[in-house]
């Protein structure tokens, strides 16, 4: 058994959800020596989220960011927690929501998604900057 971990920023982005599985799997060469094992990637923000969904069609991306603001809009006025701006609640809202980790299997070196899938990074801030991940792989 082999177990590799690295911690990485990812580049800063716009708010929105963005492929982010090249700049992963970048990060972490080392799965190339593992024939069958498990890859984890967790953010270590409450802010944003990663989550595995469709890679090929852009509009997606553009509809769960539409969703997710119809389902957790900004400026509610129950919200207690606001010291960082109206969208500050909302993003730990969907943060929860979505995820803070996605687990992928190895298979021959390669990250073994489906055809049309992408791990991706829900940014919910409008601007939350660089963001953490740990990645950590294992496997024989």
């Amino acid at each position: 058994m082999q177990f590799f971990q690295k911690q990485t920023s990812l580049r800063a982005r716009s708010r929105g959800f963005h492929l982010v599985t090249d700049e992963i799997q970048q990060a972490i060469p080392e799965i190339k020596n593992i024939k069958n094992g498990m890859l984890q990637v967790f953010i270590q923000h409450t802010s944003a989220s990663l989550t595995i969904n469709e890679n090929a069609d852009p509009t997606v991306r553009l509809d769960f960011e539409t969703w997710m603001n119809k389902a957790v809009p900004e400026g509610d006025p129950d919200y207690e927690h606001d010291y960082e701006g109206d969208d500050d609640m909302p993003a730990h809202i969907k943060s929860s929501l979505m995820g803070a980790s996605v687990l992928i299997p190895i298979t021959n070196g390669r990250l073994n998604l489906g055809t049309w899938q992408g791990i991706y990074l829900c940014e919910h801030r409008n601007r939350g900057g660089s963001r953490k991940v740990v990645i950590s792989a294992w496997g024989s």
